[in-house]
């Protein structure tokens, strides 16, 4: 197995793992981002994401997507979006793999915090984390905006003008 950088090429295999990994959250329609949104997105002058992938006899098996943050408290942080890995080639080591390397890069990079969002129900990736010494924290919510949302927030201003 071989981890590096996600390239370019990648991109259509890290699309099938966002595709599968939305089926496996229950959300097989949610996804809405192209391999053109992932190439102009992640490769561009500015770049908003980086990618790290597993590869094992020339297939990508795995990613793990991350960009950078900025926190009030800590200063630059990396922000962890999904590490996917093959239903099929779970257990074989690529999600640790793929884990270990985001953990690097923070430490390469000498961010000062590393997060994350895991769902609640998905025990085995909680004790994983739980395990290798990340905290999971219970007072704080994850909150979204969606298109929809933002476009009624922002009608409602100018409505109330």
């Amino acid at each position: 197995m071989i981890i590096r950088k996600g390239t370019q090429s990648d991109m259509p295999a890290v699309l099938n793992l966002i595709k599968e990994l939305a089926i496996f959250e229950k959300e097989p329609h949610a996804v809405v981002i192209t391999v053109d949104d992932l190439l102009r997105d992640g490769f561009g002058e500015s770049p908003l994401f980086h990618t790290f992938v597993a590869e094992v006899d020339n297939q990508i098996i795995g990613t793990a997507l991350y960009y950078y943050r900025y926190s009030t408290w800590k200063g630059r942080t990396i922000h962890l979006e999904d590490l996917i890995v093959k239903e099929e080639k779970r257990g074989t080591g690529a999600g640790f793999a793929l884990y270990r390397e985001i953990i690097a890069q923070g430490k390469r990079d000498n961010v000062r915090r590393i997060e994350w969002n895991v769902l609640d129900w998905n025990t085995p990736a909680v004790e994983f984390y739980k395990k290798s010494g990340a905290k999971i924290l219970d007072d704080w919510a994850v909150v979204q905006m969606d298109e929809t949302a933002i476009s009624n927030f922002l009608m409602n201003l100018k409505s109330k003008k």
